[in-house]
């Protein structure tokens, strides 16, 4: 009987990497994939695109798999880049690493994997795939300071039925200590950190080259100017650092933005009013069953990855929006951010924040 072909993305990286050898391990017949994402600034000081493929081709080496590579910028530049700018330009924060997995990592790298004869792909992503009655589910990671079932919120059933996660059940504490054990180059490794393809370049400098810089006033919100912006799209709710706001008692702290006057508000003290939502009104839907959810049903969700479940209820649902309801206020609830609901492990979906709907 032949093997299973499973082709991993191998991104350079000690997760990939492990998954690649757990593969081979359990007697699949793995193939490694670089992907290589952007290009617009190869030479740059940032980009550590080249390093990534020697270390991903070390790894292979060691392994004992083949490796091919692939060029995805022209499909990231159209389906990702371009809406990232769209977003800023439009004064929202978006999450490109959301947008990069289900439009690049799932969609793209699947189908490019399957004309190469792949049964599935795999990944080192800390999540997990359940098949119950014919319907995948997506569940968090065992090791929960880990999960990035979050950023994978957008797949669907046919990507889920051909997708490996053989990180889902280890803590990274134990895929380091098997990278070193099988000797691994990358064992040690950073994590990569940031949205993929800004990499560790200064933030403002990067989008300043695609997006023109409008400054414009800062004001509290009874409209006294306290100081001046450099641009809506350089500022997300809730920022606290970078303001430029002096002056006496607490700090200060993005509370909205005005796109048409062009004008920042900002407010006083981390636990403001003005910066706690009941609600959150999403867009762009996406539930990985297929089905809308329950309406009046207690689920959790999260508006930003790393933060706890907050409980909530799914509200007037449709196939274009629904609102989030929040058992509690929540804090710096930012439109264009993701807002994803959990049944218990069980990632249900979600979809864009459009606005969030203030404390009452």
């Amino acid at each position: 009987m032949a093997k299973q072909k499973v082709i991993v993305g191998l991104s350079g990286g000690v997760d990939s990497s492990v998954a690649a050898w757990l593969l081979k391990e359990q007697g699949f017949e793995v193939i490694g994939l670089f992907m290589k994402n952007w290009e617009d600034d190869d030479d740059d000081e940032y980009c550590s695109s080249r390093q990534d493929l020697i270390d991903a081709v070390s790894v292979a080496d060691i392994i004992g798999i083949d490796i091919e590579t692939v060029n995805f910028s022209a499909e990231y530049k159209d389906r990702v880049f371009k809406q990232f700018l769209a977003e800023y330009k439009a004064g929202r924060t978006p999450n490109p690493d959301v947008l990069c997995n289900s439009e690049i990592k799932f969609r793209a790298f699947l189908d490019h994997a399957i004309e190469l004869g792949a049964d599935t792909i795999a990944t080192g992503h800390y999540a997990q795939v359940r098949e119950i009655d014919g319907r995948f589910e997506l569940l968090k990671a065992e090791d929960g300071t880990k999960d990035q079932s979050y950023f994978l919120y957008r797949l669907n059933q046919e990507q889920l039925a051909r997708t490996r996660f053989p990180l889902g059940q280890l803590y990274k504490r134990d895929v380091r200590g098997l990278a070193r054990e099988i000797g691994l180059p990358n064992s040690e490794k950073k994590d990569s950190t940031g949205i993929c393809f800004i990499g560790e370049r200064p933030f403002r400098e990067f989008l300043s080259r695609y997006l023109p810089d409008r400054p414009g006033d800062i004001v509290t919100l009874d409209g006294k100017t306290v100081g001046k912006h450099s641009g809506l799209m350089f500022y997300t709710i809730g920022q606290r650092q970078g303001l430029g706001i002096g002056g006496e008692g607490e700090p200060w702290y993005v509370a909205g933005k005005d796109i048409e006057s062009n004008r920042l508000s900002v407010v006083q003290g981390h636990d403001h009013p003005a910066l706690l939502s009941d609600a959150a009104v999403a867009i762009d839907l996406s539930w990985i069953s297929g089905a809308l959810p329950h309406t009046h049903w207690v689920y959790g969700a999260k508006t930003r990855y790393r933060q706890k479940d907050a409980p909530c209820e799914v509200d007037s649902v449709t196939n274009e929006r629904c609102e989030i309801r929040f058992a509690e206020p929540q804090w710096a609830v930012t439109p264009g951010q993701s807002v994803v609901v959990y049944e218990s492990r069980v990632c249900l979906g979600g979809g864009i924040i459009e606005r969030a709907v203030p404390v009452q």
